[in-house]
């Protein structure tokens, strides 16, 4: 185990029984991330990006949800090992979440106040006065006035109840946080705020961050890493500047080209041909393979490896490059 590798899932295999079948939602997924490390996982709604998350915090549905195969591993150990009271202690203390809507996420019937205290109560064994002291401080840090404590979820605008929900997840200075989709819900000026608000208070708390999204942009803006995620597997890894300015898989190239510039003198964008792949019937070999435009008879045979680039970047294709040449 590598010193500074925080987490490490191998192999990871995720199926949901379903009224229509057998869905497989992950689909062989390697994903490292290190201590320190800003990783975007993106990727077309549908290919698995929540369902590794809830993956990682071990909240599958467990009346539906089977883990096939793989190993997800926190500081080198075993996940799957952890009893259900070392879970509890480490979800919103080493490990933490935002989620994508920040009305949902909040207990309309708890004072936002009260909400940041419970985390704090729990995981930092400090009573109710000093917790409600700490709650007031991560208020003004998201920039919301700790006079505002005793109010409710309702009482709050959605960019303000997404700072109330983040101030929760770094109350007790995460190890790694994951944020899910966590700008869907707001309008594009709330966006860059809580988007800027995440870079200092991750430079600010030395966390490590899983930005899970469908938008390059906000990757290219908070991440230094990214993953391309399609039908439940990474397909290209690299750095941010790397994959976006070289992209080696078609799927990447695909989505690069469906994003509009200011200096692009094209007509018409260009999109990825077909449909995303059928999680209850994923195609032989490669799952990109049907849509993909360079595709040869291994393809559709075999699973292609994942190549290395060079040092900072990686590919899962038999013909890495070859689209667009």
């Amino acid at each position: 185990m590598e010193k500074d590798v925080l987490l490490r899932i191998t192999d990871y295999v995720v199926e949901f029984k379903t009224e229509n079948g057998t869905k497989q939602a992950i689909n062989h997924l390697n994903l490292t991330i290190h201590k320190g490390e800003s990783l975007g996982l993106v990727g077309e709604a549908g290919a698995g990006k929540t369902t590794t998350a809830l993956g990682v915090l071990r909240l599958l549905p467990k009346h539906s949800a089977k883990i096939k195969s793989g190993i997800i591993e926190f500081h080198g150990e075993d996940m799957a090992k952890f009893s259900e009271r070392r879970l509890r202690e480490i979800r919103g203390d080493k490990i933490s979440m935002i989620f994508q809507n920040p009305l949902t996420s909040l207990n309309p019937v708890f004072t936002v106040g009260e909400q940041i205290a419970m985390v704090l109560r729990k995981h930092k064994n400090i009573g109710n006065k000093q917790a409600m002291e700490e709650a007031g401080k991560l208020m003004e840090t998201v920039g919301i006035a700790k006079e505002r404590i005793n109010d409710y979820p309702h009482q709050f605008s959605g960019g303000m109840r997404q700072r109330i929900g983040i101030a929760a997840a770094l109350a007790c200075s995460p190890e790694l946080l994951i944020a899910d989709e966590p700008t869907t819900a707001l309008d594009v000026t709330i966006q860059a705020q809580i988007l800027e608000l995440m870079k200092k208070l991750q430079k600010q708390y030395d966390t490590s961050l899983l930005m899970i999204t469908h938008n390059l942009g906000i990757i290219s803006e908070l991440c230094r890493n990214v993953a391309v995620m399609y039908a439940g597997a990474i397909i290209e890894y690299g750095s941010v500047k790397e994959v976006f300015t070289n992209p080696m898989h078609p799927y990447t190239k695909g989505l690069l080209g469906a994003i509009p510039t200011l200096d692009d003198q094209k007509e018409r964008l260009v999109a990825i041909p077909g449909e995303v792949a059928n999680p209850y019937h994923l195609p032989k070999g490669c799952s990109f393979n049907p849509r993909c435009e360079c595709k040869n008879a291994d393809c559709a045979e075999e699973i292609p490896p994942m190549i290395k680039i060079n040092e900072s970047h990686y590919v899962s294709c038999f013909h890495c490059g070859e689209v667009g040449q």
